[in-house]
Parts: structure tokens; C-alpha cells; sequence
């Protein structure tokens, strides 16, 4: 694979599992160093023991997006580890109850909020700095779909994501003279263990997802992967504050 990143380095949040491992490989594959945030240690550093068997260069990181102070941390980290950052991907979630928004609790909605939204905004408030006095770098967040409609049973969900597109919007409108470009991702549906859980809850929506999906299928986490990994590329150069959606053409299917 051609190391189009050797000599970069990359930091990815929720780095343990699902689509943020994906993504993870993925930069170490093409030659950067990857620091590996995570709140679950064992995963986190499963994901970077893998990317060290492959000989790359990885640090595993334990952070709660939530927090503040720990946003900060994980990109000191990667400055003082690897000298600087070029390439964040704000991609940490949780995805809360699958109920109605009258039977939503405040202490998950706040929780959704806490990790979805509030865990962005601590990422690029730390990330950008760096990356403005290096002479430029770039992010993603990681919405969904559910950031650009509405889902039923999933408010506080689609409410922190709908929030993360608008920060993304605002901080690439802000910081795009400085050679910072800030996107985000809204993926469909992915196999991953977030998604599986989703389903435990509902399990007649899964053949309802493929059926609804024009392609008949969902993404696997390493295509969706590849897709964060394009918007961080140099082919990539021009596109700042956009929202690529990336759902096999469900959207487009909608009526």
C-alpha cells in the first residue's frame, strides 16, 4: 500500500473498536503514526498492539472524550510522542436507549450529549491549535446520517449528531485560512458492535435496513474507513466544511 502519510501523524478517538479501529489501521497502513484514544484500555491497546505486529508506529492513549482535561491530554500525547498532529478523527460515541423522546431519561440525553457533541467540541478545541501553529492539518468528526434527518426512537442521538455537523461547519469557516480543513462523516449503516447492539434492541430492523438500502447491504467498517482516511488525503485538498455522507444511497432513496 503506497504510504502516502509517512512522517504523519494521526490521532483517533474511539479508536478500540468498530469504524475508529478501522480508521486507525487504515492511517498506519499508509505510514503515519497513529495515537489511539480509547476509554477502554483492553481495546485500545489491542488496536495498537495490531498496527505494532504490522510494524507501525502507534500509542494507545486512555481518554474520556467527555472530559475536557482529557482531550487536552491525548493531543499532548501525540505532539510530545510523534512531534505533531496532523490528522484527527473525532469519532467516539455512544449511541443511548433506542425509546421515545418523552420516555428519553435527562441523565441519557446528557450522557449522548456529553460523549457525541461535547467530546467533538473538546477534540477541535485542542486539536486546532496545534495544527494552526504547524501550518495546517485535517479533521473529521464522525456524524451519521441521523445528523443530517430525523430518526425515531433515537432524539438524543440524532440531536448530538445534528450538533456535530454544525460545529464541524463553523469551526471549518473559522480556521480553513489557517490550512485547517474540518469535515465531517455521516455514515450509514455499518457492521459494528455499536450497530449489533442497536439491533439486540430491535432485531426485526435489521432486515429493514438492507431492505430499505439501495445497495442491499451494509458497509463494512473498512470501507467507511477508507472514506474518512480520503478526506484527510491530499486528493481531498479543496473540500472543507462538507458533510459526506456515506450510506449507500439511502438518503437518496427517501421520499
Amino acid at each position: 500500500m503506497d504510504k502516502e502519510f509517512e512522517g504523519a501523524v494521526a490521532l483517533v478517538t474511539g479508536g478500540g473498536i468498530g469504524l475508529g479501529k478501522q480508521i486507525a489501521v487504515q492511517f498506519a497502513k499508509r505510514g503515519a503514526a497513529v495515537v489511539v484514544a480509547e476509554i477502554v484500555e483492553e481495546t485500545g491497546g489491542a488496536t495498537v498492539d495490531e498496527i505494532r505486529a504490522a510494524d507501525g508506529l502507534a500509542l494507545f492513549v486512555r481518554a474520556d472524550v467527555s472530559v475536557d482535561d482529557d482531550a487536552r491530554a491525548m493531543v499532548e500525547a501525540a505532539v510530545r510522542e510523534f512531534g505533531r498532529l496532523d490528522f484527527a478523527v473525532n469519532n467516539a460515541a455512544i449511541e443511548g436507549d433506542v425509546k421515545p423522546l418523552t420516555e428519553q431519561t435527562l441523565e441519557t440525553f446528557n450522557r449522548v450529549v456529553a460523549i457525541n457533541l461535547a467530546g467533538v467540541f473538546h477534540g477541535l478545541r485542542h486539536q486546532i491549535p496545534v495544527m494552526v501553529a504547524q501550518g495546517g492539518g485535517a479533521i473529521v468528526n464522525v456524524a451519521s446520517i441521523a445528523g443530517v434527518r430525523g430518526h425515531p426512537g433515537l432524539a438524543p442521538y440524532v440531536a448530538s449528531k445534528h450538533g456535530v455537523n454544525g460545529l464541524t461547519k463553523t469551526a471549518a469557516i473559522e480556521y480553513g485560512h489557517a490550512g485547517v480543513r474540518i469535515n465531517s462523516l455521516c455514515p450509514g449503516g455499518i457492521r459494528t458492535p455499536q450497530l449489533d447492539r442497536y439491533l439486540e434492541s430491535a432485531p426485526e430492523l435489521r432486515a429493514q435496513i438492507i431492505d430499505n438500502n439501495p445497495m442491499r447491504r451494509l458497509a463494512d467498517a473498512d470501507e467507511m474507513a477508507r472514506a474518512a482516511i480520503w478526506l484527510c488525503s491530499p486528493q481531498a485538498s479543496y473540500i472543507n466544511g462538507h458533510e459526506l455522507v456515506v450510506d449507500g444511497g439511502k438518503i437518496a432513496s427517501d421520499v
